[in-house]
């Protein structure tokens, strides 16, 4: 994929996405390109600095976006934490229990082996494993 910085007959700037260099000819050639903001299918490529990344910036947007995962992570876990019942390990009796109207239904979480998961699953039961963050353990619950 190509990135090209283009302008159209009244000057208006806008980017476009193409697959290759020669995609941007072909498309222009059967006004196929059209200004998002007046609708002209004139455009010409504008001047455009290249993009150049190095391995420091390229490291440093990485770590960047890790801290943004990790920081989402954590938010979820402290709601859920916050606001939802902890089951422990009834957590696949519980869930099946409210699923079946056999108990009321509220926001729980706690812990399930694979196998129980994948029968929930399979019954039509929504589940979802809660993110831990890497390098943050669990806390150790006590039932409510």
């Amino acid at each position: 994929m190509i990135r090209y910085a283009l302008k159209c007959e009244h000057h208006h700037e806008f980017e476009a996405w193409f697959s290759n260099s020669t995609a941007f000819d072909e498309q222009k050639a059967r006004a196929l390109i059209e200004c998002p903001h007046c609708g002209s299918v004139q455009v010409e490529k504008a001047i455009m600095a290249p993009m150049v990344r190095t391995s420091e910036a390229v490291e440093s947007r990485q770590s960047d976006m890790r801290k943004a995962v990790a920081e989402a992570m954590h938010r979820v876990r402290t709601h859920v934490e916050q606001n939802f019942d902890y089951v422990g390990d009834s957590f696949a009796r519980e869930a099946r229990d409210m699923h079946e109207g056999l108990a009321p239904e509220r926001p729980i979480y706690g812990e399930a082996s694979r196998d129980e998961v994948r029968e929930l699953i399979d019954d039509g039961i929504p589940v979802a494993p809660l993110p831990i963050p890497a390098g943050e353990a669990p806390k150790p619950k006590t039932l409510n």
